[in-house]
């Protein structure tokens, strides 16, 4: 995973948008319209603000060291699932932050940036799935 490639499309989106929460989770709620009431209290975006932080830690440390976040992925995806939150919609997460990053990058968005989060979303996707199956496995 070129992590390098990661951290160069994250000072790319610093540099062309103070903050992109609201575009994050504009686009989740168009994706995924029924976590749109989970966040009903969020009303000045401190939360959203908040996680997107956390899961852009997450994937830094994913991309690069992994000291933590293996472990933190599955038991968020057990506690936002706790919260009403779909697995499914966990999952699809991390794509909906590169889908956002890639758009907000526009013409500067290189091709490795997109091949790094492309391999980063699909690392994480199969950590998720891995989790997922695991959590129906424990209902049965």
């Amino acid at each position: 995973m070129n992590s390098d490639a990661i951290l160069k499309s994250l000072d790319l989106i610093g540099e062309k948008c103070a903050d992109p929460t609201p575009l994050v989770y504009e686009r989740l709620f168009r994706q995924s319209p029924d976590v749109k009431p989970l966040f009903i209290r969020d009303s000045n975006g401190l939360v959203k603000g908040e996680m997107l932080s956390q899961v852009i830690e997450c994937i830094l440390d994913f991309a690069g060291a992994r000291s933590y976040s293996a472990n933190l992925i599955p038991s968020e995806l057990t506690n936002h699932a706790t919260l009403g939150v779909p697995p499914e919609v966990f999952a699809t997460f991390f794509t909906t932050v590169m889908e956002t990053f890639r758009e907000i990058g526009g013409e500067d968005w290189t091709a490795e940036m997109d091949e790094a989060w492309r391999n980063l979303t699909d690392g994480l996707g199969k950590l998720v799935s891995r989790h997922m199956a695991e959590m129906k496995a424990g209902e049965a």
